[in-house]
């Protein structure tokens, strides 16, 4: 009878471990879905001073270890090096012109993923410029899109409108923003976010 008992347990105990593998299997798959698409700018920020890493990389990064998302950053020199008020008089002539900024890199393999996550700082009402760039250059009609911001005080400001309408054929979600002086003491505000997802 203990022989039994012994027997059915332990077939109970691996059935247990291959349902447990099956389904980190499955989180895993889904995982490798995800992309974070962002632009971040480093040096001189409103109301945090000069910093190595940009406000929209810490949340980018927050993303990826929350989700396990691959990322692709938009890179661009322009305005390396920038002190904040002419960043500010070069972001707002780039947007009354609707510039393009050329940015590095490029991305391959868009098709694997189902889900983007857009991120950047909120300059004069919505993205900088170089993400248009990024629009006008990668097709993701069909993905579901979920924008995210870093501010003092724009929230999302016109990035889902310019989003939907850049793709109007993909799934917009409303998006997330948060303080870029928050970002590096708040990562409990993107994991709430990131948890009602249920991505």
């Amino acid at each position: 009878m203990r022989k039994i008992l012994f027997t059915l347990l332990a077939a109970l105990t691996i059935t247990g471990c291959n349902a447990q593998n099956k389904n980190e299997k499955m989180v895993n798959e889904q995982m490798k879905k995800c992309l974070v698409v962002f632009f971040s700018h480093a040096g001189e920020n409103y109301s945090v001073g000069n910093i190595k890493v940009g406000n929209t990389k810490i949340v980018a990064d927050y993303i990826s270890e929350l989700t396990g998302a691959d990322q692709f950053e938009i890179v661009t020199h322009k305005y390396d090096g920038m002190a904040y008020t002419p960043l500010t008089e070069l972001a707002q002539e780039e947007a009354r012109n609707n510039e393009r900024p050329a940015f590095e890199g490029k991305l391959e393999n868009l098709d694997q993923y189902d889900i983007i996550f857009i991120g950047g700082p909120i300059w004069w009402g919505t993205y900088p410029q170089v993400i248009f760039t990024f629009f006008d250059t990668y097709d993701l009609n069909g993905k579901t899109i979920y924008p995210f911001t870093t501010h003092e005080g724009s929230g999302l400001g016109s990035v889902v409108s310019d989003i939907r309408k850049a793709y109007p054929k993909a799934d917009v979600k409303p998006g997330f923003s948060i303080y870029g002086h928050e970002v590096r003491t708040n990562k409990a505000k993107v994991e709430k976010w990131i948890k009602g997802l249920n991505i």
